[in-house]
């Protein structure tokens, strides 16, 4: 059999075969090369746009820093789980990204006027009232974004505004269905209840019962699986008190920190736009006539409030406060510096329209003296040594600790101390314990089962830890004895709270059938409200749910609380107000319920832009 095997495989047939198959694997194997590396730098592609594993770290970050203003300085990064933060900011950027394409494919654009405005006028950019190029640089570093980055990303945030805004601002409700609404809003309901209490003293639980439930429930007994590490941290503040700062390096920081100080000027402006509803011709028309009149001795400024089309500066006399270079579009910039105070220049063409320029002021760069700036210089040259070393540091100690059989020869070959934990469980502990990184890695095989040092794990831009395993605890089965009270008070409240729930069921049936023994002791709650006050959330939610009684009848119902009672419903009456609501609470209304249709609007909007889309994610 084999030999006609190898005798076959010989012929010219099996050769043709082998060939076509070497050659489909050719095509394939190369195709897949090809996609694995163009798509190596790509988090995700959305109907074949790019999302960038750089986007996807920036927007990481972002959420961080948005966590961290919300819960405070307290809050520990260390607690977020990484893979979970990933998944939801890569979540984010795919809508963002679908949204993006919903405006573009809607003809929704964005003015480079209104990206400018917005800067000029946002107060976080501001000094003392005024726009500050500074302040703009020094948020936007904070922020992480260059001038460019954050124009475009303020451009998308405009367009998305307007496409939110659009759908949004498209419901409405009509004033029937608000009356409607406002009448069930308004209603009240008569109802009376009775309520049945667990009385868990009169519920005896026997041993036999208690060591039942343990045997069948072992795997609920045991201590949780634990483990205590050693491990190196390497952090950027530990770095820096480690670090000396010369004399020539604070120099060569305050020569190259007066380098980039600059002047500054303060513009006013008349625009007048040019776009496709308003004609070239008949712009430079205008600009030249208010050109004339401000040659003939008009003020500027009232000019600029009642002829300008940029209504961010109109008001202000088209004061736009002072800016340094590289703020304004280079036709204007190029005017500005051009002038000297006071001076009004010729008209000038940017892609807003025509522009009439002033210098209302210069403001010469202010050089403070290196004794001023030496604290800051010094933290600034520290926190950049800091940096440098701390990556270097970071690949040594990866590196070491790849190599090394513990932690010590690593941390005696950079300087640092390996530290001991508490034990934890899966579930974490404390501090940098609670890191969905450090419990992956401690229960991982490699550091758990084969007794490897971990990879450098970074908890965040400052931090750096290394761990390994000191000692692994094992669950075990936790004595009968030591659970036996809580095993006992577990089944005497599922056993009175089903004592409870007969007792209720049982009236309950009796009432509906009219053949109750006895009168309950009925606790009355009259024109109760859905917000009624004193009353458990829960029996609201089952008043308001229940049909309305017929005349002279009642209608029943029960619920079981979390604290094992059973309440008995009676409701009696259902009052909606006659009075008719107002003209202005109508209308606020049905404001209010069109704005809540608009956004389930744009949320069903957004969910069918996510069916509809082709998403890859690497």
């Amino acid at each position: 059999m084999l030999q006609n095997i190898r005798d076959r495989s010989t012929s010219w047939i099996s050769k043709v075969i082998v060939g076509l198959i070497v050659v489909l694997l050719s095509f394939t194997g190369f195709e897949a090369i090809m996609s694995s590396t163009s798509n190596r730098n790509n988090a995700a592609k959305v109907n074949g746009e790019e999302i960038t594993h750089d986007e996807l770290a920036q927007e990481k970050s972002l959420q961080q820093r948005q966590m961290a203003q919300q819960f405070g300085a307290d809050f520990d990064m260390g607690a977020l789980d990484d893979k979970l933060l990933t998944e939801m900011a890569l979540k984010t950027l795919i809508s963002r990204k679908l949204l993006l394409q919903a405006a573009a494919d809607s003809g929704i654009v964005s003015s480079t006027a209104a990206v400018d405005s917005f800067i000029l006028q946002f107060p976080e950019f501001q000094q003392d009232g005024r726009f500050d190029a500074q302040r703009f640089d020094q948020v936007l570093r904070q922020m992480g974004y260059g001038r460019m980055q954050f124009r475009a990303m303020l451009e998308q945030d405009i367009k998305l505004g307007q496409l939110q805004s659009g759908i949004i601002n498209s419901a409405f409700v009509t004033e029937q269905e608000a009356e409607a609404f406002a009448r069930l809003e308004r209603q009240t309901r008569d109802f009376s209840m009775t309520r049945f209490s667990p009385e868990l003293d009169a519920v005896e639980i026997a041993d036999v019962d208690i060591e039942a439930y343990y045997q069948s429930s072992l795997e609920r007994f045991m201590t949780p699986e634990q483990v205590r590490l050693d491990y190196i941290e390497l952090s950027k503040p530990t770095l820096a008190s480690r670090i000396e700062v010369s004399e020539e390096e604070i120099r060569d920081g305050y020569e190259a920190a007066i380098a980039n100080l600059a002047e500054q000027r303060r513009a006013a402006h008349i625009l007048i736009e040019v776009d496709d509803s308003k004609d070239e011709t008949a712009g430079l028309e205008k600009v030249l006539e208010v050109a004339a009149r401000i040659d003939a001795g008009e003020d500027f400024a009232e000019l600029a409030r009642t002829l300008s089309d940029d209504a961010g500066s109109a008001d202000e006399g088209g004061d736009l406060g002072f800016a340094g270079p590289d703020v304004y579009e280079p036709e204007f910039e190029e005017a500005l510096y051009a002038l000297a105070k006071g001076e009004v220049s010729k008209p000038v063409r940017t892609d807003f329209g025509w522009h009439l320029i002033k210098l209302l002021d210069v403001q010469e760069a202010e050089i403070p003296p290196l004794e001023e700036m030496r604290a800051s210089l010094m933290q600034d040259v520290r926190a950049n040594k800091v940096e440098q070393q701390f990556v270097e540091l970071v690949d040594d100690l990866e590196s070491a600790a790849y190599e090394a059989a513990d932690l010590q020869q690593p941390a005696h070959e950079l300087g640092l101390e390996v530290k001991q934990s508490p034990a934890f469980g899966r579930d974490g502990g404390e501090g940098i314990f609670a890191n969905r990184q450090v419990i992956e890695a401690a229960f991982s095989e490699e550091v758990l089962e084969e007794g490897s040092n971990s990879h450098a794990l970074e908890l965040d831009a400052d931090t750096v830890v290394v761990l390994r395993v000191r000692e692994h605890l094992k669950p075990e089965q936790i004595p009968l004895e030591d659970v036996r009270e809580d095993i006992g008070n577990l089944l005497r409240m599922e056993r009175a709270g089903e004592q409870t729930r007969d007792q209720g069921e049982a009236l309950l049936a009796a009432l509906r059938e009219g053949k109750a023994e006895a009168t309950p002791d009925w606790e009355r709650v009259e024109a109760a409200t859905r917000m009624q006050e004193g009353i458990e959330p829960q029996l609201l939610q089952q008043v308001f749910r229940m049909p309305r009684p017929e005349d002279g009848e009642f209608t029943y119902s029960g619920v079981s609380l979390s604290d094992g009672s059973f309440v008995v419903l009676r409701l009696s009456g259902v009052s909606t107000p006659e009075d008719a609501v107002s003209a202005d609470q109508l209308k606020e209304l049905r404001d209010i319920l069109a704005s809540r249709q608009g956004q389930s609007d744009f949320a069903a909007f957004s969910r069918q832009l996510e069916q509809d889309a082709k998403i890859e994610k690497f």
